[in-house]
């Protein structure tokens, strides 16, 4: 058991051959991970978190919402920081304008996929 414990403990006590090198190539990966993340991740949600403030502030009456909670209405007021949508005859909604996902048509191009598009228009032209 010695004659294993003593080689690969000598290795374990040699100073790094690189010294200030060594350290900067051991973090490289991690700050290209790091970079990476931020590139793919962070900046297009920062991106999408601008244009849905813009949207939110520039609401006005007529424009066509949906919410968070999948309520889709017509935009009827504009008061602060609540609106007030008609999302039937008669029935009108005060919402928080925090609770506005998107416009209408934004929303529903969003969740669509653009493959069923193909097999819907083969099945109207017969």
């Amino acid at each position: 058991m010695n004659s294993l414990f003593l080689p690969s403990l000598a290795l374990a006590l040699q100073a790094p051959a690189g010294g200030m090198l060594g350290a900067l190539t051991g973090l490289a990966p991690m700050l290209l991970i790091f970079v990476i993340f931020y590139v793919v991740l962070m900046l297009p949600m920062q991106r999408q978190r601008k244009a849905l403030q813009q949207l939110i502030e520039t609401l006005k009456k007529g424009d066509r919402v949906v919410t968070t909670g999948g309520l889709y209405g017509e935009v009827t007021a504009v008061e602060g920081p609540t609106v007030m949508l008609r999302i039937a005859d008669n029935v009108r909604v005060r919402v928080a304008k925090s609770a506005i996902s998107g416009l209408e048509g934004e929303a529903s191009d969003k969740g669509s996929d653009k493959g069923s598009d193909k097999g819907n228009k083969g099945s109207q032209s017969s």
